[in-house]
């Protein structure tokens, strides 16, 4: 399938995009449009575009319309969509410290991408990281509290 989203991707284009190919649509594909373009390409999912079904909703990024839409029980997934709310939505208080680390790592990424493409591809590299750092972490926990 294909999908759409505005170029000069940021934290949760690119971590939208990664939970896309991981736990949604393996074979996708995505198409980047200038801010503001309308009519947006025919056949693509929109997806972190305003006013579309995949955005942001009730103060909640993106990635966390994903997860909620498509019944994601993943609890690292969801500990990754309050990651990127933290960094790309408006906080009154900061609850997750990897917030600030991974919004500038994702700015540094696209700026040293020659295209959106390579930056969603070398993004997918950090939160396979991310992902498995918080799996990790949780398994840890899980096992100090028995």
């Amino acid at each position: 399938m294909k999908w759409v989203t505005w170029e000069n991707v940021g934290i949760d284009r690119i971590g939208s995009a990664w939970l896309i190919r991981r736990s949604i649509d393996a074979k996708a594909q995505f198409l980047f449009v200038p801010r503001g373009q309308q009519p947006l390409p025919k056949g693509a999912e929109p997806f972190d575009i305003p006013g579309v079904r995949y955005s942001h909703h009730a103060g909640h990024c993106t990635f966390h319309t994903l997860v909620a839409e498509f019944k994601l029980d993943d609890p690292v997934l969801r500990r990754i969509a309050r990651i990127i709310d933290e960094a790309d939505t408006v906080q009154e208080v900061s609850l997750e410290p990897a917030a600030a680390g991974l919004d500038v790592i994702c700015r540094g990424i696209r700026l040293t991408s020659s295209t959106d493409a390579q930056a969603l591809t070398r993004g997918a590299l950090v939160y396979d990281a991310l992902y498995a750092q918080l799996a990790a972490d949780a398994a840890e926990e899980a096992g100090g509290s028995q």
